[in-house]
């Protein structure tokens, strides 16, 4: 079996150089064009004022001889002056490379011809257009645009490395932390210290592993109390079966023995088909009660508006607080899943009220507001400060809302009683 592995890339230190160096390849590219047009135009003015120089000499030096001395031609600018001797040709410029290809480029045909004299004293003389101190001042001007780019580049990417390495530095040890998070470890924390966004980035962290640690914490706590609630539910379940139907089934089965053993007697047949019935009838009571704490078989039966009815009523029955429900007459068909969490919510809400609130009186409201329904449970008990973790009644609660896509929102105060307000969208069955 082959194992693939991703290749690392380039890392954002690179990319940042990559792109600096291209930046300033572009604006060096740039500077070096304006710079050779400007040098052009100002080497071929120079050399236009060179020509006119070459020209010049030449018509004295035919005209006077005697003028054209070397010792005055020696240190002319742009101009070339050789002496040359009987049969000697003019030499040819002495550039190569760059300097070569600068003068082919700034000098025009004519320019490059030299002029040849033969005077009338028996010199052999040639005058030609030297552009090679132009080359140079243009060279000169080229090293120092590049030496000048160069050292930015170097101090740019100095600078670069210096931020980068200190924001890298943070993401470093980001990226550690996250690596230990993500195998499990919540207790890491980030120092607090650095530039503002350093310290913003690692306050944001903490906050974030203090949350996780928090949630593990009570997710852990939550798991316990629901394994706690599933073994007292099982506890129960089997103390009811065997403790109240299990004798009630046994009283109904030694009642029928007894049966052939006094059929011959009609009053105590009479007693025990009396017993018989009345034990069946509780038989019958246990199991709907049984059936209903597992199952709320009214959904299936009834409308929402009903079930809920149903629920307050017995509610109000057993526990004698008056409770007032108000349900909106249009509501839709909602689908099995979501009347079963509404169901269990009102059914937890109401525990909830006669466990903490030490209220008499109870309102539940139920109604669609457009495309929205929403769920309004209020007492007029002791109330008290929500508690920043909820627990486990406030904590299913809030899982069922967020299973029917809504918002719940638990409000009270000291004296003031508790409100319950579920807020959902419609979800048509």
């Amino acid at each position: 079996m082959r194992v693939f592995t991703a290749r690392p890339g380039l890392s954002a230190l690179w990319r940042i150089n990559l792109w600096v160096c291209g930046f300033f390849t572009l604006v060096t590219s740039a500077c070096m064009a304006l710079l050779l047009h400007q040098a052009l135009a100002d080497v071929e003015r120079e050399l236009q004022s060179a020509a006119a120089v070459v020209a010049y000499l030449g018509d004295t030096a035919e005209r006077d001889p005697a003028s054209l001395q070397p010792q005055l031609t020696a240190s002319l600018r742009h101009v070339r002056v050789y002496w040359l001797a009987a049969g000697q040709t003019p030499p040819a410029p002495e550039q190569t490379g760059l300097d070569a290809w600068l003068g082919r480029w700034v000098l025009t045909p004519a320019q490059h011809t030299a002029r040849v004299l033969d005077l009338t004293d028996g010199r052999r003389v040639s005058i030609a257009v030297d552009p090679r101190d132009e080359i140079d001042e243009v060279w000169d001007s080229v090293q120092q645009l590049l030496s000048l780019c160069g050292l930015a580049l170097l101090v740019s990417l100095l600078t670069i490395r210096w931020a980068v390495r200190r924001g890298m530095g943070v993401l470093d040890a980001l990226l550690r932390a996250l690596q230990q998070v993500c195998a499990g470890q919540l207790n890491v924390r980030l120092r607090t210290q650095g530039s503002p966004e350093a310290r913003q980035l690692a306050l944001h962290f903490n906050r974030m592993t203090d949350a996780l640690e928090q949630a593990r914490r009570d997710n852990t706590q939550l798991t316990h109390t629901l394994l706690a609630v599933q073994e007292q539910e099982r506890t129960q379940l089997a103390q009811t079966l065997h403790d109240d139907l299990g004798q009630y089934l046994a009283g109904i089965r030694a009642q029928a023995c007894l049966l052939r053993l006094v059929s011959d007697q009609p009053a105590l047949v009479a007693r025990t088909v009396a017993q018989l019935e009345d034990h069946c009838e509780h038989l019958q009571q246990g199991f709907r009660a049984l059936v209903h704490d597992l199952y709320p078989v009214a959904l299936q039966h009834l409308p929402l508006g009903e079930a809920f009815a149903m629920l307050v009523s017995q509610w109000q029955t057993r526990h004698g607080i008056e409770c007032q429900l108000r349900v909106s007459p249009d509501l839709p068909a909602l689908s099995s899943t979501s009347k079963t969490h509404l169901y269990r919510l009102l059914q937890e809400a109401l525990t909830n009220v006669l466990r903490h609130a030490e209220a008499s009186q109870v309102r539940v409201r139920l109604q669609c507001r457009g495309a929205r329904l929403r769920l309004w449970v209020r007492d007029n008990g002791r109330g008290a400060q929500p508690p920043q973790r909820p627990g486990v009644g406030l904590y299913s609660m809030g899982e069922r809302a967020r299973c029917l896509g809504g918002e719940l929102s638990v409000l009270s105060h000291p004296g003031a009683g508790w409100a319950l307000a579920l807020n959902m969208p419609l979800e048509v069955s």
